[in-house]
Order: C-alpha cells, then sequence, then structure tokens
C-alpha cells in the first residue's frame, strides 16, 4: 500500500467478499498502522507518521523481528481486519520456558466488515502463529467491547486487567455556547451507544395448552427452542417471526401479531452483543396441523409437545424459565418482561 492517505471511497465503499486470516509479512506494515489509526486511536495519525510508524512496522515483522500479526484481505487490496502482537524478553519459568512474552496490541476490523467474524479469524491466527514458536504467556488489555472476544479465545483473568487503558476519543461534535452540551456527529455518536442483536419466535401449544418446541441440532446450550430467528436487516420484529415461523416450520402466520413476552440478554462468551427480542402468540395447532409441520433439516430434526413440568429437565435453566414467563403470559394475557436471559451464564 502507497503512503498516500486511502481516500474516503476505499475507506467506506467495500466489495461484499474478504479473503481468509493469513500471517502478516512486512508489506503490511503501513496497512495494519491505517487501520489502527482510523478505528482505534483517538487522534488518527498523520501522513508523516503513518509512513514512519508502518516503516517500524514493517521491520519488526521480518524474521528476526519482534512482532507478529495476521490480517484479512479486502477484495480491493486494503486490510478488512488485523492482529497484532508485540514480543518482550521474560525471565524463563515453567509459564514461559522460551523465555519470550507476547501482549495483543491491536484486533481491530474496518467498520465495513464488522459482525462477519474477521476479528476472532485475525486473532486465532495469530494465537496460533505464537502458540507455534512457544511463545508464554499471552496477556491483552481489550477494550470492554471485545472483552467476550477475548475470553473465547482462551484469554482469562479479572476484569481488571483488561480495562480498556486507551484514552477517551477526542470530541469532534458541535459545542452549544450556552450549555457547554456537546453534540455529536450522529454517526460518531453511534460508535458509543450499546451494540445489539434482535430476535422474534412464536409460541405455539396443543389444544391441551402444552408447549411445542423444536429440536435444535447446532446447538447444545440451547436444545429445546421456540419457532423463530434472528432478525434480518430492515425487517421488524413480526416480520422475522412470520419469516422465520415459515422457514422452520411450514406454517404461515396470519395475525394480527399478539406479543407474548419481551426478552432481554446481556453478552457473555457464547456472543459479544446483548440480545433483545419479542415472543409472540402463535396460537393452538390441532393434531393434524401437528403432524404437517416441516422442519428444515439444517436447523431442526424433532417437534416434540410436553407438559410444562416435563420440559425442566431437557432445557437449561434459564430457557425453562423463560419458556415459564411466556406460559404465564399466555394463561393471564399480561404480557412477560423476561430480562435475565444472558449469554454463558450456565
Amino acid at each position: 500500500m502507497s503512503s498516500e492517505a486511502v481516500s474516503s471511497e476505499a475507506l467506506h465503499t467495500r466489495p461484499q467478499h474478504p479473503g481468509a486470516a493469513r500471517l502478516a509479512t512486512p508489506a503490511d506494515g503501513e496497512g495494519i498502522v491505517r487501520l489502527r489509526s482510523a478505528f482505534v486511536l483517538a487522534e488518527p495519525l498523520t501522513e508523516e507518521w503513518i509512513a514512519r510508524t508502518g516503516a517500524e512496522l514493517a521491520a519488526r515483522l521480518a524474521p528476526g523481528g519482534d512482532a507478529r500479526a495476521s490480517v484479512v484481505d479486502a477484495p480491493d487490496g486494503t486490510l478488512a481486519s488485523c492482529a497484532l502482537a508485540l514480543l518482550h524478553p521474560v525471565l524463563p519459568e515453567p509459564a514461559s520456558p522460551g523465555g519470550r512474552a507476547a501482549r495483543v496490541h491491536t484486533v481491530v476490523t474496518h467498520p465495513s466488515w464488522r459482525r462477519r467474524g474477521l476479528a476472532r479469524a485475525a486473532l486465532t491466527a495469530l494465537l496460533d502463529r505464537l502458540r507455534a514458536e512457544g511463545v508464554a504467556p499471552v496477556e491483552a488489555d481489550p477494550p470492554g467491547a471485545v472483552g467476550a472476544l477475548f475470553r473465547a479465545s482462551g484469554f482469562c483473568g479479572s476484569l481488571a486487567p483488561m480495562r480498556m487503558t486507551w484514552p477517551e476519543p477526542a470530541v469532534r461534535g458541535r459545542v452549544d455556547e450556552k450549555t457547554g452540551h456537546v453534540w455529536l456527529p450522529p454517526e460518531q455518536y453511534a460508535e458509543t451507544v450499546m451494540k445489539a442483536t434482535g430476535f422474534a419466535c412464536v409460541l405455539f401449544t396443543d389444544v391441551h395448552d402444552r408447549p411445542v418446541q423444536l429440536h435444535g441440532v447446532y446447538s447444545a446450550t440451547h436444545p429445546w427452542q421456540l419457532a423463530g430467528g434472528t432478525m434480518d436487516p430492515g425487517e421488524r420484529p413480526w416480520e422475522t417471526a412470520v419469516r422465520e415461523c415459515r422457514e422452520e416450520t411450514g406454517i404461515e402466520l396470519c395475525g394480527p401479531p399478539r406479543l407474548l413476552a419481551t426478552v432481554y440478554g446481556l453478552p457473555g462468551a457464547e456472543w459479544p452483543y446483548s440480545t433483545m427480542g419479542l415472543v409472540f402468540d402463535g396460537g393452538r395447532l390441532n393434531e393434524a396441523r401437528l403432524r404437517d409441520i416441516v422442519l428444515d433439516p439444517r436447523e431442526h430434526d424433532e417437534v416434540r409437545v410436553l407438559p410444562l413440568p416435563e420440559w425442566r429437565p431437557l432445557m437449561p435453566p434459564r430457557d425453562f424459565a423463560r419458556l415459564s414467563a411466556v406460559m404465564e403470559a399466555r394463561r393471564t394475557g399480561v404480557p412477560a418482561y423476561f430480562d435475565t436471559w444472558d449469554w454463558g451464564t450456565e
């Protein structure tokens, strides 16, 4: 990559298919510095500093250097994501027999490529390289937003060592001269708010009010599930419920939507974002409609109908608690608020 500034179009217009994670070479030094400058540092580097720091990193990525990195290429020749570690000597001991340790210095993904697993792929490739070289221990000070990614990759410890130590982002908003309040541009403010994924699902029962659930083939954590799934961009919750129900059971919901519960979960090791969802009432299915359910074998392999108490031993406690709350809402007509469906707590 040249030392000229990446154009606004190159930064914000991306094709759809990045490459696989690979080990970085000295030629990637400036690209890694540009990603870090644009999306990690509170104050982006000038072109002079990008060139200077990029040359320094290139030398340290060469054989015999003290930098290790992995990158994911974007189709336009820039980098979509990277993970960088710097090595340092330590006294040999059982935890570090080779006398070398490493600190993960940067893990960053261009905003155009986020939520595709690229940061995880880059970090995994970097850790594999360090493990192959016998570098240990490997430490990190990740910001809170990616703490779950580091935990899922094998990092452990108290929250304090993982606390973000980078300075607060520089304010580039408009200052109200009367109140002193800072009004950030929408795109900058959006980076400061909580990130969450949405889902919508449907409760069916048989004519005896016994819950109908589907057995998932892809999730040992949530083996029995209501029909439903994650919202697609641009969908409203009821539209998601209708689409997912049709895809997973062949049943076409007619509405109008009747809300049974609002569900919220905090992020954890299994998923790095908060989760918010709505559960709708799908009504009662007679034996004929139950027999007509058509499962997608890529997602579910069994339909089961049981009285509520008999579901308890088959489900994690938090899943059964959610099902119980939804059934109570069906019985009373009062929508439930269930805010403890957290990730990675069981």
